[in-house]
């Protein structure tokens, strides 16, 4: 159990605190772009009890090696275990969390009460924080968490940068705030969604969510079976559960100023590029900031152009402001803007003085592509050779996963991302 500290300790300057940027992956290559892009911070999910049991997760094996990997740039690692636990699941979670002990991540994120307490008593090393599932919205329910021993509360995305800063005004100091400041809403409150449960047996709360608030949806009558009538905003149809996307990259000062700690940005399904583009461009900003407001302000443009060179939903900055109303919806759609394809990373080198890289989407000898550094820089390309790993030559590499060798004329750099502009 926590010190019951006093409950508002006279507050840091936190217009002067540099906040963490906090990255999702979805696997070991994922974590490292995240790493070398910008994050401070990572957060990834084991095999079991995360609410992102559709995402390819890590393994033991993979969670030690990218948590090494961090620690190895001095960053952080957190692990999620914030399902809704039910009996059956207790005493996996406890061999969980006895793996955990040795695995050693910076904390694990938990959002039910049995599930902390077990956390507390098996691994009480490592710090907890509350998940945005626990429903945390109001000062109290923080310093209950802090009583308890919590490290870090992560508010739930319903409050706006008022309520923020009043939770922020009367808790201790030393209890941290993490927000989500970028990714995918959803619907439900704090993510407490029963849709994919009714629809599919596929339950949100434990890890399985189908996201049919992204479905297309039709009215029925009771005594004309058989019949759909379309519910539209026009010819397309409507959309009614679809939100846009959360974007925060245009108000980086009124997020610190509201006393924020960690930025959190949503995807652990979402690919390396995503994962790039996004911390690239928030840890730009953040860094901007620090330099020059003035600097910051005046690259706002730039911000804006490069968070959207990875596939969004259109923008919102949800509750931040006020509550949502019928702009922040998609009613004509359920697919993503896409500007960009991911091609794959330079994972190394040969004597040949060919880049090696595992191909994720097609592309051919001749073709314009840009390559993405992590310093900020976007480098035209041709491709100007590709061969198989025996070195025979292809004019394109279209198998997902192969593996490939590549030269483009210029000098890259491992960990370089290549992406084409889509027309």
């Amino acid at each position: 159990m926590g010190e019951n500290k006093a409950a508002c300790p006279e507050q840091a300057p936190y217009f002067n605190k540099k906040p963490e940027l906090l990255i999702p992956a979805s696997n070991l290559e994922v974590l490292k772009t995240a790493v070398i892009y910008g994050a401070d911070a990572v957060y990834i999910g084991g095999e079991m009890y995360g609410l992102r049991a559709k995402a390819k997760n890590f393994s033991s094996e993979d969670m030690k090696a990218g948590i090494e990997f961090a620690h190895s740039f001095g960053k952080k690692v957190y692990v999620t275990a914030n399902i809704t636990a039910h009996n059956e699941d207790l005493s996996g979670i406890a061999g969980y969390f006895k793996e955990l002990k040795e695995i050693r991540p910076d904390a694990v994120i938990i959002s039910d009460p049995g599930v902390f307490e077990m956390a507390e008593e098996i691994i009480p090393e490592i710090d907890i924080h509350i998940s945005t599932q626990a429903n945390n919205v109001n000062y109290k329910t923080c310093r209950f968490w802090h009583r308890m021993g919590a490290a870090r509360v992560v508010s739930a995305r319903e409050l706006s940068l008022e309520e923020i800063k009043k939770i922020r005004e009367n808790i201790p100091g030393e209890l941290e705030i993490e927000t989500f400041i970028h990714g995918a809403m959803c619907i439900a409150y704090s993510g407490r969604c029963l849709l994919s449960n009714y629809f599919t047996g596929r339950d949100a709360n434990r890890g399985a969510c189908t996201h049919p608030c992204r479905w297309k949806y039709y009215l029925t009558e009771k005594t004309r079976q058989g019949e759909y009538l379309p519910i539209e905003e026009n010819e397309r149809g409507t959309y009614i559960f679809n939100s846009k996307d959360l974007c925060m990259i245009e108000y980086i000062p009124e997020l610190i100023h509201a006393g924020i700690d960690s930025f959190k940005v949503e995807g652990r399904m979402k690919t390396a590029l995503y994962v790039a583009s996004v911390a690239r461009t928030y840890r730009t900003a953040i860094d901007d900031f620090f330099k020059s407001p003035a600097l910051y302000a005046d690259n706002i443009p730039y911000y804006k152009e490069e968070i959207a060179k990875c596939t969004y939903r259109q923008f919102t900055t949800g509750f931040f402001f006020g509550k949502p109303n019928e702009e922040a919806q998609i009613y004509d759609n359920n697919t993503y803007i896409k500007e960009y394809t991911y091609l794959g990373i330079i994972s190394s080198k040969n004597k040949a003085g060919l880049y090696e890289l595992e191909q994720k989407n097609k592309f051919s000898v001749g073709e314009e592509i840009e390559a993405m550094k992590p310093d900020g820089r976007n480098l035209g390309l041709t491709v100007e050779r590709i061969t198989d790993e025996d070195g025979n030559e292809m004019e394109s590499c279209p198998h997902p996963k192969q593996k490939i060798f590549a030269g483009f004329g210029m000098e890259l750099e491992v960990y370089d991302l290549l992406r084409r502009k889509e027309e």
